[in-house]
């Protein structure tokens, strides 16, 4: 008895943080829907976002390469085509399908990164798919197209347009899980997250200069309250939660309790967004929630 509630008391802070942080990343959509009432465009939003979470992703690269071994050209390259795949395209085309689309379809296409890695493990990597992950591919986007089929028929073809860029985020970061396995072997996590993440803050403020007249970056006092939100609480801290919880509870696990993410979406488009809570959304959300399950069982 005294050894189990030992162990409980040893798990339910690593359950702790990879709530929180599924919460935090799930909360990314809400705030950008929020800035875009105050007439922003996608790629200043993104700028602001990046430009504040700068600071703590270079102290997250140093603080993790301290007495490390220093970065080959090998590894530079490898960081910078990660940071380009996971963080700055995946991060552009999300922000730009959220203006087209509710943060609760956002996120249950984002939610499908498990699949899509699946996929790419198969086509590229001859990784086999058993019987029961093929099943669960069915489920997943089943899942996807049952609130997707509900919301078109009622936003017409913005919400095919939206769909589209945030599927090709999901895409371009399940690229990123797929290549990044070796390379966080020889790098680490946390030093690859801060420098692939710093790589993608300066694409995001580079794209931004080229496209936008420096008085763009002028927005609505909220845009910048927002931004700073984004880049902590929804960006930066999610990532150490994360981090923290597979250390103390592991990587499956983190990933299962990682399912409260498109239900604290749903709940936080409903009460703050007023964005549509129905039967749709509830048999979208059960079908790629099981499914990525299904994926994920050992």
């Amino acid at each position: 008895m005294t050894g189990a509630v030992k162990g409980g008391q040893r798990l339910w802070p690593g359950l702790l943080l990879a709530v929180l942080g599924a919460i935090g990343f799930s909360g990314k959509a809400i705030i950008v829907k929020l800035a875009y009432r105050h007439g922003v465009d996608a790629v200043t939003l993104l700028m602001w976002r990046m430009l504040l979470a700068l600071p703590f992703f270079l102290a997250l690269a140093w603080w993790a390469g301290r007495n490390q071994p220093r970065l080959g050209a090998r590894d530079w390259r490898d960081i910078a085509v990660l940071g380009f795949s996971g963080y700055y395209l995946a991060s552009f085309l999300d922000f730009a399908g959220l203006a087209y689309i509710t943060a609760s379809l956002e996120r249950l296409i984002l939610y499908l990164n498990p699949t899509l890695v699946l996929l790419i493990s198969a086509a590229f990597f001859h990784h086999r798919i058993e019987r029961r992950q093929l099943l669960a591919l069915v489920v997943s986007y089943a899942g996807v197209v049952a609130v997707f089929a509900h919301e078109l028929h009622f936003e017409g073809m913005g919400t095919a347009i939206g769909a589209a860029l945030v599927f090709g985020s999901a895409v371009s970061y399940a690229v990123y899980l797929a290549l990044s396995g070796r390379v966080v072997q020889r790098l680490g996590a946390l030093r690859l997250t801060g420098l692939a993440s710093s790589v993608a803050c300066g694409l995001c403020i580079a794209q931004f200069a080229l496209l936008r007249p420096l008085s763009a970056a002028w927005v609505a006092e909220p845009v910048l309250w927002l931004s700073l939100l984004n880049a902590t609480a929804c960006t930066v801290a999610p990532v150490l939660m994360l981090m923290l919880a597979i250390a103390r509870i592991g990587a499956p696990l983190s990933a299962q309790v990682g399912m409260v993410g498109p239900m604290s979406t749903i709940l936080m488009g409903f009460l703050i967004l007023g964005e549509p809570m129905n039967a749709w959304i509830a048999l979208g959300t059960l079908l790629v929630l099981g499914g990525v399950f299904l994926v994920g069982k050992r």
